[in-house]
């Protein structure tokens, strides 16, 4: 086994990989910590020293894995994606910058390419992605459609509400959500139009229990295909390493039988 190869199978190992998880974790910490005026009055140094422990840390681990996957490291997009967060980390918090400063928070997003669990959630949104752009897309055009009718049927009574596109769209984003909808909006618009109740009630029912369900349901068989995928492919690897194994013990035996043969 060459050095590169032992550095691989030693960041593969569980508990390499649990204590990045629990560094991850406590840094995440840290840094909320470094929000409280209090804290760091009290113990502002100690919780820096920490935190620039926990990204000397991550650094280190970087490190080990380019040294040890050479050109293949930016071929993985998880790698790309830790290599970016770390990068973000680095970048000096002067001026104009300070916002990413603020996005070091970024470094717990790190837990999910390392817990294989999360990585398959994310995994199953990216794979739903081209199915809910025609369902955003067919949203759009509900909204659109709903906001002109909106704005031209109640502008005039409630035009804090409904008086322009973009106003009869945020109310009725709010009404698609069932946030303070009927006594903060649909009621008081029905108490100068009594069959308002026409217009939102089909709404809702279009967007709130029919798009929107249609997202999760896209989203959740995502998750299982990507799930099954991997299975299949952990299945696989087995069957190959198996084989493998037995090709190995037919050579072995096929060597010990013409030792046997020679012998006699």
């Amino acid at each position: 086994m060459t050095r590169r190869e032992a550095v691989s199978a030693w960041l593969d190992q569980v508990w390499v990989r649990n204590g990045i998880i629990g560094v991850i974790l406590v840094n995440a910490i840290l840094l909320g910590m470094e929000t409280s005026g209090t804290i760091m009055g009290f113990a502002g140094p100690l919780i820096v020293t920490l935190d620039r422990l926990c990204l000397g840390i991550f650094v280190i681990e970087l490190s080990l894995k380019i040294y040890a996957q050479r050109a293949r490291f930016f071929t993985q997009g998880w790698n790309v994606f830790d290599f970016i967060i770390v990068g973000i980390a680095l970048v000096p918090g002067a001026q104009g910058l300070s916002v990413l400063r603020a996005l070091r928070i970024l470094r717990l997003l790190r837990v999910i390419s390392v817990a294989p669990s999360l990585r398959r959630v994310v995994e199953g949104f990216i794979t739903a992605l081209p199915g809910m752009g025609s369902v955003f897309l067919l949203m759009g055009m509900i909204f659109y459609i709903a906001s002109v009718m909106a704005t031209k049927l109640f502008a005039t009574s409630f035009p804090e509400w409904f008086g322009t596109l973009g106003l009869s769209a945020y109310s009725l984003f709010q009404i698609m959500t069932l946030e303070s909808w009927s006594m903060g909006i649909v009621r008081p618009v029905m108490e100068v139009y009594p069959f308002a109740w026409l217009f939102f009630v089909p709404f809702i029912m279009v967007t709130t229990f029919a798009v929107v369900n249609l997202l999760v349901g896209l989203i959740v068989n995502s998750m299982q295909e990507a799930h099954s995928a991997e299975e299949v492919a952990l299945t696989e690897a087995y069957r190959d390493e198996v084989l493998e194994r037995l090709r190995t013990i037919e050579a072995e035996l096929s060597q010990r039988h013409s030792a046997e043969e020679r012998a006699k």
